[in-house]
């Protein structure tokens, strides 16, 4: 089982976090401290549970005035950042908890610590209370030298970012958001420009046709943005939307035909589904994505489908043998249950073929 990522922060990284802000703040007793952080609770707390925790054990233990204790943790930050990467994201936690009534210092905070380690949990706060100024802000640093600033310019503004909360001025009117985008779409870092995509597919969400309308401005200048424009248009080519299919070159497969469809009729809860089927053509099968949709059954007896990738290029051959695999073991991200589900084959989003099955 992989490591859970709560425990980044374990006794070592506190121990040492420890000895650097004594090393910055001469009277900052590590004892004290490092006994505040682990203490009873704390290994139920979950990974932003532990990194909220240690912010507020910061803050009690250093000095009663922002500013001081802002310049003591970059320099405590510069020295752990050869080491570290997502733990020290307890310094920008630091910044978004106690620094909203300071805004340029925290700007200044912001940029310092989010170089090899995102700021862009806590920059949505100051999106929030100081909309126009972090934006121009945020336009400024989609213009910087460091390529961990450019991202925070892209990544911080993203309308629906995982595990923050949801920027729903943005999600109405994203107009800010996409001048921002601009600037980044041709950006020498594969970095800035992935966080371009998913900015981009988080708008497809909310506004589908203003994310249609800027693939068309944007797609066919340089294979860099094609492929960031692929990226940010996952959700709409996973919805088979035929204007973004037929952009990237997924026509109506007219003349290809699928053949020996084969899926167990029946497949026991922890085991997998197998299906397997067979795509012919009278020339070679040409440009496909092909994918596959399960009709999962949910608890109140509707059904919610999960479109999932199978095979995606240009086929010069008349045919190919597709097999495949479904897992029905436990996971974390979607619950299971039995009764009939329905599996659905998809080809340049065009509906094939499809079977029911029971999960027993």
């Amino acid at each position: 089982m992989a490591e859970l990522l709560k425990n980044l922060y374990n006794q070592e990284y506190i121990k040492l976090l420890s000895t650097e802000l004594k090393s910055s703040y001469c009277n900052f007793n590590e004892n004290d401290f490092i006994l505040a952080v682990l203490d009873d609770r704390w290994n139920e707390r979950a990974l932003k549970e532990r990194m909220r925790h240690i912010a507020i054990c910061i803050n009690s233990h250093m000095p009663n005035n922002y500013i001081q204790t802002i310049d003591m943790l970059k320099n405590t930050f510069s020295k752990l950042n050869h080491s570290y990467g997502l733990e020290n994201m307890i310094f920008q936690d630091f910044v978004e908890v106690y620094g909203l009534d300071d805004f340029e210092i925290s700007m200044e905070a912001l940029e310092h610590f989010t170089d090899k380690c995102s700021s862009e949990f806590a920059i949505r706060q100051f999106i929030l209370k100081y909309p126009d100024a972090t934006m121009k802000r945020m336009q400024v640093w989609a213009g910087s030298d460091n390529h961990h600033v450019r991202r925070l310019a892209s990544e911080g503004c993203r309308p629906r970012l995982p595990w923050a909360i949801a920027l729903h001025e943005f999600k109405k009117n994203p107009e800010e958001v996409i001048d921002i985008l601009e600037k980044l779409k041709d950006d020498d870092s594969e970095y800035v420009r992935k966080s371009v995509a998913n900015n981009i597919n988080d708008i497809s969400k909310d506004n589908p046709q203003i994310v249609k309308d800027l693939a068309f401005i944007w797609f066919g200048k340089n294979k860099n943005r094609d492929s960031l424009l692929k990226h940010g248009c996952r959700t709409l080519l996973k919805a088979s939307d035929k204007e973004i299919l037929n952009l990237f070159g997924f026509n109506k497969p007219d003349a290809v035909e699928l053949n020996n469809l084969y899926i167990s009729d029946s497949v026991e809860m922890g085991e997998e589904l197998e299906f397997s089927f067979t795509l012919s053509s009278k020339n070679e099968l040409g440009k496909l994505r092909v994918e596959y949709a399960i009709d999962f059954l949910r608890k109140n007896g509707t059904h919610n489908t999960k479109v999932f990738k199978v095979s995606e290029g240009v086929f010069t051959q008349n045919e190919k043998f597709i097999s495949k695999k479904y897992s029905f073991r436990p996971i974390s991200t979607r619950k299971y249950y039995k009764g009939q589900h329905k599996l659905v084959i998809i080809i340049n989003g065009v509906s094939f073929a499809e079977k029911e099955f029971r999960l027993s």
